[in-house]
């Protein structure tokens, strides 16, 4: 009888500890939302309170300021700043236009990024992830700073919670383009989709969601040349090849690399990308701006 009550006593303790466990998990993600509502709330009312100041100063003008639409913006460019956000809006001729794009950060590999950028007078585009912006806001700041486009990538680029469901995905960009809004000072209005634009790892009809970014104004880019550094861990010269050897083929040719911690190689690689790159004939590298023509998948590439 013993024997028995003890392993109940035990099956009993097990059940708690299970229960705990789940207990404790929704109390994070709880947590988590939270701490992104709040950031959503602290974007508004900074919103709000710049736009009441905008249209105080603009009373008797035709329109708003403060309207987004009215407003110009470009992905990667400041609203305080109105000369800034031309500096991007016309592209250089040339019969090859190449954009480095980078997905996943901004993160530790980022400062080293902008200074080999910077080092070939590059301008690049940085589709950013939110959670990976909280942890590193200085190196966000200098991509728009440097003059680099600033695109979204989702804020928590966990497929099974932006993909659940329309409204899901629409939260996730209104958090993100708020707090990098917040952030920064721009309202980015380009987006990567997390896995691209043809996958299926949702149960979500993709459409649905392009068709949302199209009603409100945001472009999405996929890619036509891809590293391959995403998977396992290429040498520097494989990534130098992925990036460089198809690059003629296009008249836009929109690389796709990563901006995370492991992409050591990636990083090596860079210089080597930008010396041949530059060294085509009539080709250049430009950021993403609203004249570029976008590169969606299940599209006819330029």
């Amino acid at each position: 009888m013993l024997m028995i009550s003890v392993i109940l006593l035990i099956g009993l303790c097990a059940v708690l500890l299970v229960r705990i466990r789940a207990l404790n998990g929704k109390i994070t993600d709880l947590t988590a939302q939270v701490k992104r509502l709040a950031q959503v709330t602290a974007g508004q009312q900074a919103l709000l309170e710049q736009l009441t100041e905008e249209a105080q100063a603009a009373m008797g003008n035709d329109a708003v300021v403060g309207d987004r639409e009215n407003q110009g913006q470009e992905g990667g460019q400041a609203l305080e700043d109105p000369a800034a956000s031309q500096e991007n809006t016309e592209e250089i001729a040339a019969a090859h236009k190449v954009y480095l794009t980078f997905d996943d950060g901004p993160g530790t590999n980022t400062q080293d990024i902008l200074d080999i950028l910077a080092e070939y007078d590059v301008k690049a585009t940085f589709f950013v992830v939110g959670e990976a912006c909280e942890k590193a806001e200085e190196e966000l700041k200098k991509i728009v700073e440097a003059g680099h486009t600033l695109g979204m990538h989702s804020y928590s680029h966990v497929y099974q919670e932006i993909y659940a469901s329309r409204e899901d995905f629409i939260w996730d960009v209104n958090v993100l383009q708020d707090y990098l809004h917040q952030v920064t000072g721009v309202y980015p209005d380009i987006y990567r989709f997390p896995g691209g634009s043809s996958n299926h790892v949702g149960t979500v009809d993709m459409q649905e969601l392009k068709d949302y970014l199209n009603e409100i104004g945001i472009t999405w880019y996929d890619w036509n040349v891809s590293s391959g550094d995403a998977t396992g861990h290429l040498s520097k010269e494989q990534i130098v090849r992925n990036c460089t050897e198809d690059v003629e083929k296009y008249g836009e040719a929109v690389i796709l690399l990563h901006d995370a911690a492991d992409k050591k190689t990636t990083l090596q690689a860079l210089p080597e990308i930008i010396e041949a790159i530059l060294a085509m004939d009539d080709t250049i590298i430009v950021p993403i701006t609203k004249e570029t023509i976008p590169i969606q998948h299940g599209k006819a590439k330029s």
